[in-house]
Formats: C-alpha cells, structure tokens, sequence
C-alpha cells in the first residue's frame, strides 16, 4: 500500500474508531492487512490476494464485495477509499477518488521508465467509470478534481465533497541560515518517477551551465541515481552537473532543515493529487517556481511568492531561475485565497457528516 494511501486510510478509520466507541455505528475495514492500521473498535476484514494483481483486484471490486456486503446487510454507507466503485448493497455509497491520472498527459518516455504510471493513465478514466454513477457521493482533495470529475464523468457537482488533506506541519527551526558560499539554492523534494518530472530541472541546469555559463546556483533533488530505471537515467545523461546535486532520498524529521537551506522550490510534477511539498515550503515565505497546472495553483493558494512555469518548457525554467538568482523577483506573485464551494469538508468529521445527511 502506497504511504499516501495508507495515511488516508489511518486518518479515516482513526475518526471511525472514535464513532464506533459511542456504539452508534458498527465500522467494518476491508483491508490488506490490519496490523498496519490495528486501531480498536473495529471490525477487520483482511484480504491480501487483490494486491497481487490487477485482475485480482478487479475481481474483489466487482464480484467478491459484492457478497461481502450481503454478508454484512443492511449496510448503511459503503465508502470506498480508493478510487473505484465496488458492486455492493448499501443504503449510501461513496468513494473518495485521489488518483488524478485520468488527467495525465503521458510520454513515450513513461513506457519506458514507468510502465504502470503509463497504464495507470491510460486505463484509470475506464476503470474509474464503472459503477460511478451508482455513487450518492465523490470525495475529492481539491476543488480543480470536482470540476475534472463532474465533467468528465457527468456527475453533479454538489454531489463532489472537497476534503483537502490535513498534513503534520514540518517544524520550521532553521528560518535563518548562514550559507556556505554565495549560491542560490533550490530544491525539489518527490520520489523518483517519471510524472515527477526531474529531467525538466537537469535540462534548465544544464541551460544555466554550459550554455549559458552561470554556475553560482546549486539545485537539490532527492534522487540519488540508483533507485529504478528513471533514476538511473536522470543521473547518467545529467549527473556530471555541477549545479545540480542528486542528494537521495531526505527522511521526513530532515525535512525542515532541507527546506530551510533553501531560497526556492521547484515543483514541476505534471500530476498530483495535492502536492503535499508545496504546502510545507509555502510556510517559509520564500519563492516557489511551480508547475502551471491547476493542482499546483490550488495547493499554493495563499502562498506570498510564486512563479509558474510550462512543465514541458525547460527555457522558461531556466529564465525563472536566473531571475532569481540575480536577485529579481518581480515575476514572483502571492497566489490569491481561493474560496471553495460546498459542499466542503475540513475533518473526517465533516466529510461522514455530509455523506450520512441522507440517512438521518
């Protein structure tokens, strides 16, 4: 199970455990495997033949669920955690949808280095589809999905719950720091695949240094070169930079101080569900340089300085970048607040609240 996923799943059955105790509620998990959660107060149902392959999956999804939740009738919700909709009975069905690879672009390049990233973007819209509209609610991170998900799958809008994620804060302890030499540094912190996009910023490296001769910069990236076959190929065709530095992949207690080092990130990801580093630098007050694409705007709302960039365009990078670091930031705007509709959930609490409204 992926760590983000997983923290989802935490997250929700920590609020569920605390309904379950009041002896309102009977909670039942569906999961892979109950010691990574083993939270009291509610029943586990664990399963671990799904994950082992796509086919599986599909299966329990359609087919074996659905005797589940006859087992288990009458079922007042059935909330699914991962972005498909299951063929099950229930009174109210919901599925919290943060997969945005139905909206990525892929390249010849992902075959390559990610074949599942590339699959997943090729055959998530399909997969999504099934049974959507057998769903009384979507739960969704960000207002941009709602409006992605109601028009790509025709689904009502105000049937769309938001819920943008709550994160752990990265303790800001290092505000102030005395650098080493005069280099501006940035960073981009993301593991290592392909729709992360490194290769954007090894290209505007590589423009700023041997085209152009500007080497007082230095930027950071947590691929060391021998995680998978992308990493091996970022580090082979740019690791003789010497402005760009492959410093591994960064433990989450070092962040702060990884950030902190820094004058600037730089997020060029092409797809993601949130974008968790934008939040956590954007407590810092420095200037981001980030993908233009509606993720990156609605994750840096509010932030004080910021710059967007094509994704694809590692000359406009590149002029970004050498803007700051001589010292010009004028192209470097605070994001507006963006102001989100209801229905909007900023708890667990709120989103099960909306999602039983039906039931009372």
């Amino acid at each position: 199970m992926e760590a983000g996923t997983l923290e989802i799943l935490r997250a929700c059955l920590g609020y569920l455990s605390s309904v379950a105790a009041t002896k309102q509620y009977r909670v039942v998990a569906l999961v892979y495997d109950r010691n990574l959660i083993n939270l009291p107060n509610i029943e586990y149902i664990e399963t671990k033949w799904p994950k082992k392959r796509w086919t599986n999956r599909l299966w329990y999804e359609y087919v074996e669920m659905n005797k589940i939740s006859k087992t288990l009738a009458p079922v007042d919700l059935w909330f699914s955690l991962h972005d498909t909709t299951p063929t099950v009975e229930a009174k109210i069905r919901a599925v919290y949808c943060h997969n945005s690879f139905s909206f990525y672009k892929w390249k010849m390049h992902d075959l390559l280095f990610a074949p599942k990233i590339a699959m997943f973007a090729i055959f998530t819209k399909s997969i999504c589809r099934t049974n959507i509209q057998a769903n009384n609610y979507l739960v969704v991170q960000q207002n941009w999905f709602r409006e992605a998900m109601a028009k790509m799958f025709d689904f009502p809008k105000n049937k769309i719950i938001v819920a943008p994620p709550k994160h752990d804060k990265i303790e800001i302890t290092h505000l102030s720091h005395e650098r080493k030499d005069e280099n501006l540094s940035f960073v981009f912190a993301g593991s290592p695949n392909s729709h992360k996009n490194f290769e954007v910023i090894a290209k505007a490296c590589a423009i700023l240094e041997e085209e152009q001769g500007i080497s007082n910069f230095k930027a950071s990236i947590t691929v060391k070169g021998t995680e998978n076959k992308y990493a091996a190929w970022l580090y082979k065709k740019w690791g003789h930079l010497k402005t760009l530095q492959f410093a591994g992949f960064q433990p989450k207690k070092d962040m702060g101080k990884f950030y902190a080092e820094a004058d600037c990130l730089i997020f060029p990801s092409k797809v993601e569900s949130w974008g968790l580093p934008i939040s956590e630098f954007s407590n810092y007050g420095k200037p981001m340089i980030l993908s233009d694409l509606p993720y990156a705007h609605e994750t840096a709302s509010g932030s004080a300085q910021v710059a967007y960039f094509n994704p694809d365009n590692s000359r406009e990078l590149a002029s970004l970048m050498h803007e700051l670091i001589q010292g010009n930031i004028q192209s470097f705007q605070r994001e507006p607040d963006l102001k989100i509709a209801e229905p909007l959930a900023h708890s667990w609490a709120d989103v099960f609240t909306e999602l039983l409204k039906s039931s009372a």
